[in-house]
């Protein structure tokens, strides 16, 4: 996408609102309007797309259009909301002309189905990262262990290989233990400015408790380029927790170890449970610990054919469970793979 295209793609943007509010003029159906709604505004849409393509332009047209593209995002979502609510009003109206209704007849049961809430969740971390022009690169669920540990500094032999409870083929294949294992494809494949998020399940051989278990989501997120610092991870993160919580976040870095990082250390967010004056599940600390997350190792970035004296960068992961469990009030991480329809349902 050129800078000369800018004048193009705000057109692009008039036409979609044009023939979208054109359309949803015409609708009488909820599921109709639904289904444009989706191809409107999905994650396939012309709409998205542009989106997702915004990093390639300048700074000043990266904002112009990038603010046209969310004000027609927010119009066109109001303008589907309103409508719905019209279909809604007109059927309910015809019932109560055309339909007796027998009070002293039992209720029906809703059983309709609805999306798992990692699925909700992931979904809308997405969708973020989207807006913040990361591409999204899906992991392999099964890799080697090239990937899985070599290209993230952590070659045969080294003693951090002793903290990961790795799950191992008979054939030497691993289920990934995190969805870094993407990172080197990234790299290598890509020229820099290179900003993408690797959502994916990951798999540990650990027991299972309520705040641990063997399968969880993982979501990988790098960022390279010339001139990368601390800070610009720091502001990214934050960005990204206080749009996911729907609410200013304040982070807290502390140092820690990770081979595929320097420095690196874990993020921890205020604890919204107590609004940071200490509970019993932040330890009476007001803080609690979510990512890992550095600066790239050099080592990292030679093996992706990266110069680390030209390039630069940041990388985290967090357990996708953890964030849900702390925005929805969720006790137990095992709620989400126990299949239980009551709990499903809440969401």
């Amino acid at each position: 996408m050129a800078n000369k295209d800018i004048k193009t793609l705000l057109a692009d943007l008039d036409k979609i609102e044009t023939d979208a509010k054109d359309k949803i003029a015409k609708i009488q159906d909820l599921k109709d309007l639904e289904d444009l709604k989706t191809k409107v505004l999905g994650r396939k849409s012309k709409l998205t797309n542009i989106l997702k393509n915004i990093k390639n332009l300048d700074k000043e047209a990266k904002k112009e259009l990038g603010s046209s593209a969310n004000k027609l995002r927010v119009n066109l979502t109001n303008e589907f909301e309103q409508k719905t609510k019209n279909i809604q009003f007109k059927k309910l109206e015809n019932i109560s002309k055309e339909e007796a209704i027998d009070i002293t007849l039992p209720g029906k049961v809703n059983r309709q189905g609805t999306i798992h809430p990692l699925t909700q969740m992931l979904h809308r971390a997405e969708d973020i990262f989207y807006r913040m022009g990361f591409e999204v690169v899906y992991a392999n669920e099964v890799d080697d262990d090239y990937h899985n540990f070599q290209t993230v500094n952590i070659p045969e032999g080294h003693p951090a290989r002793d903290s990961w409870d790795t799950f191992w083929t008979k054939d030497g294949h691993i289920a990934i233990t995190h969805t870094s294992s993407m990172q080197n494809r990234i790299l290598s494949a890509k020229e820099p400015p290179i900003r993408a998020v690797v959502p994916g399940r990951s798999f540990r051989n650990e027991a299972t408790d309520a705040r641990h278990e063997h399968t969880f989501t993982q979501i990988e997120g790098i960022y390279v380029d010339k001139g990368i610092t601390f800070a610009d991870m720091l502001g990214t993160l934050k960005t990204f927790f206080s749009e996911f919580f729907e609410q200013d976040m304040d982070i807290l870095f502390s140092p820690d170890f990770f081979p595929f990082v320097e420095p690196g250390g874990m993020i921890s967010l205020t604890c919204i449970l107590c609004n940071g004056d200490g509970c019993d599940v932040c330890k009476k600390t007001g803080w609690l610990e979510i990512l890992g997350c550095g600066m790239i190792h050099p080592k990292v970035l030679e093996m992706a054919k990266l110069d680390p004296n030209v390039y630069s960068g940041f990388a985290w992961g967090f357990g996708l469970e953890r964030l849900i469990m702390l925005k929805s009030n969720i006790e137990d991480v095992r709620h989400f793979f126990s299949g239980n329809l009551k709990f499903i349902r809440q969401f």
